[in-house]
């Protein structure tokens, strides 16, 4: 039986940890499901697994995401849950870090977040449902050295998530941050340390979170091994 509250989905920055785990369970759970990327072939796996639908989209180009509601709307109608799980990854030290690069990142991982809840109010607002999930990491609550372009972009991430929670519940929209603290195991790879996140669990929180009554919402939950220390 289906108790979650929601009709469909759609997930973008699709891949094989975080997003094909949810991808799964979301169909399982009976729902529709677009998973978007800028490389849709690298999906085809996931789409023949789960029947779900594959499109192409950058998520750092505010047209492209607008064009991706419009046509995951054409396909499973308007989406009532959004995910967010794209980033860019820009490592090193900051006096050599590329300036377009880090700009690049921060495209993908902060304003690309933003172009997809902007899109999501649009549709929800009108209709007093939806939710809107942001995959968060370490990085949004905590820099380190050498990885500046990432925290900028969880920081950010994580800011968008708390005033979006703040303008969008109260108009019957479920906006959660999801903090995921440490390294996501492969799809399938066996850890009996645990010292990595399952992603089938982590995928198990997000609709943990999708079934919360609207009376006890949570706008941020974080995820980490239960061995790591903190």
């Amino acid at each position: 039986m289906n108790d979650i509250p929601y009709g469909n989905a759609l997930i973008i920055g699709a891949g094989f940890g975080i997003s094909g785990a949810l991808t799964r369970a979301l169909r399982s759970a009976g729902l529709p499901v677009v998973i978007a990327s800028r490389n849709v072939d690298k999906l085809a796996p996931l789409v023949s697994q789960t029947d779900a639908v594959a499109l192409q989209a950058d998520a750092s180009d505010a047209s492209q995401v607008e064009r991706l509601f419009q046509e995951t709307q054409a396909r499973i109608g308007v989406p009532e849950i959004v995910i967010y799980n794209a980033s860019r990854i820009v490592r090193g030290p900051i006096a050599d870090l590329d300036a377009e690069q880090v700009e690049q990142a921060l495209a993908v991982t902060a304003m690309g977040a933003f172009h997809a809840v902007q899109q999501a109010a649009k549709r929800m607002v009108p209709v007093g449902k939806g939710a809107i999930l942001l995959t968060g990491a370490t990085a949004g609550v905590k820099g380190f050295a050498r990885s500046a372009p990432f925290a900028m972009g969880k920081f950010a991430l994580r800011g968008l998530a708390q005033s979006a929670a703040r303008e969008l519940a109260p108009q019957g929209i479920h906006v959660a941050h999801v903090i995921v603290d440490g390294g996501v195991r492969a799809n399938g790879q066996a850890d009996a340390s645990d010292r990595t996140l399952d992603p089938d669990a982590i995928a198990q929180t997000y609709l943990d979170l999708l079934r919360q009554h609207r009376s006890a919402w949570s706008w941020e939950i974080e995820v980490r091994p239960w061995v790591e220390s903190f």
